[in-house]
């Protein structure tokens, strides 16, 4: 006998019958793989695409298997539109529906309800309770799942109408998903495109890119004649909040991971300083659009990312915890220098100044002898300007792309029971 389930939030107009409670293993063909013997090359090398769990939503793979590499081992073959469903390791929980035709190892699950309908109404189940099975199962998010516990998992069904539905209605939410991340992908490869060719390679003079009507060579100057140091403060997180105090602070976290080449600040939510005291120290070193902030301190080679000030919040600011700011002695057109000192160009003179292992160091004495190139103050305001267009496009696709994979995530718990 089946259990009735209580009906999900939202519904398609016409649907009005209860979900039933049924267990997973009675509503698809579910069955694992296994892998050849990596000792035999004969096994490997052929044209069925050998899927593995890392693989399971790509519609291609790494390793491929010969018919005596499927026969002689305990790999079995899925087709297109199946729901993989990965129970080893990192990837435990994470399930899609094939979009090839393959093998599958002994971490995969393949499922099939022998309905494309019915397939992605238990993908997207599945993937909406991925959190409280891996929490179930798993100790501390570790370890391994297996077919006997997902087959068991008791899932609330509706009609296959309805579950057309629902299906469907998340597989088009889904396109659109990807169709912003690919523009998304598209734009930041065109922006990295551009900055390789709207600044000089080493041992030219001008770039491979330039505006109409700019044809004067670039200068070229030490760092320190361009620029002058200011102080930075040591507070940690725990000296900063989000709600208060006479001084704000650009953290150096944020600067590897939050900020693009150019902050606003003030819609940039910056960090109060907890302790009032801490101002008078910097009275020297309150920020000023213009300036730039380096990053000093990365685990890799972001070590040395940089953000212009562009706009600052009504209270002061000043720069924190392993940061390195710094302020022209003379004019620079608006978003240049975030873009350029960013760029591979001007970067990968700093590469071979880092210091450390697991922590990677940039120091005021390695960026004092870097060169700097620029153009004419009219030119530098131009390619500011293009670069920033470009990352204003980036980041309204990233905006989109989120609000999108939001209205997923809420629809997945209204929509379901």
């Amino acid at each position: 006998m089946t259990e009735q389930a209580k009906v999900p939030a939202i519904r398609f107009a016409g649907f009005t019958d209860p979900w039933e409670q049924r267990k997973l293993g009675e509503l698809a063909l579910t069955y694992s793989g296994g892998t050849p013997s990596a000792g035999n090359s004969a096994y490997y090398g052929g044209e069925i695409p050998f899927i593995r769990s890392a693989e399971i939503d790509c519609d291609s793979t790494e390793l491929s298997l010969t018919v005596a590499g499927l026969n002689n081992s305990s790999a079995k073959l899925v087709d297109k539109g199946m729901v993989l469903y990965a129970m080893y390791g990192a990837t435990s929980g994470e399930v899609a529906i094939s979009k090839i035709k393959g093998a599958i190892n002994q971490a995969i699950l393949a499922m099939d309800a022998s309905d494309m309908a019915a397939n992605r109404f238990i993908a997207y189940w599945l993937r909406r309770q991925k959190k409280s099975i891996t929490e179930t199962f798993l100790q501390g998010g570790q370890g391994n799942l297996s077919g006997a516990i997902i087959k068991e998992l008791g899932i609330p069904q509706p009609s296959l109408d309805e579950q057309r539905q629902i299906g469907s209605f998340f597989s088009n939410l889904d396109d659109l998903i990807t169709l912003h991340q690919r523009k998304y992908d598209k734009l930041v490869i065109f922006k990295k495109s551009m900055l390789e060719k709207m600044f000089p390679k080493d041992g030219e003079s001008v770039p491979e890119i330039r505006f109409a009507g700019f044809t004067d060579p670039w200068e070229q100057r030490k760092f320190g004649d361009c620029f002058e140091f200011l102080k930075s403060n040591t507070l940690s997180r725990a000296g900063l909040n989000g709600e208060n105090g006479t001084a704000r602070n650009v953290h150096y976290g944020d600067i590897l991971i939050k900020f693009g080449d150019c902050l606003d600040g003030e819609r940039s939510d910056l960090p109060f300083i907890t302790d009032d005291t801490v101002l008078p120290k910097f009275a020297g070193s309150i920020l000023r659009e213009g300036d730039v902030i380096f990053a000093d301190t990365a685990e890799d080679e972001a070590a040395g990312k940089c953000v212009e000030l562009r706009k600052l919040p009504k209270e002061p600011t000043i720069s924190g915890l392993h940061t390195i700011p710094a302020r022209p002695r003379f004019f620079f057109g608006t978003g240049y220098l975030g873009h350029y000192l960013n760029s591979d160009a001007y970067h990968r003179q700093l590469l071979p100044l880092m210091q450390g292992i697991k922590v990677i160091s940039v120091s005021k004495a390695a960026l004092q002898d870097t060169q700097v190139r620029f153009p004419g103050l009219s030119e530098q305001a131009a390619i500011g300007a293009a670069l920033s267009e470009i990352d204003n496009l980036i980041t309204l696709h990233q905006r989109k792309l989120e609000l999108l994979q939001d209205i997923k995530k809420s629809l997945l718990d209204k929509m379901f029971v």
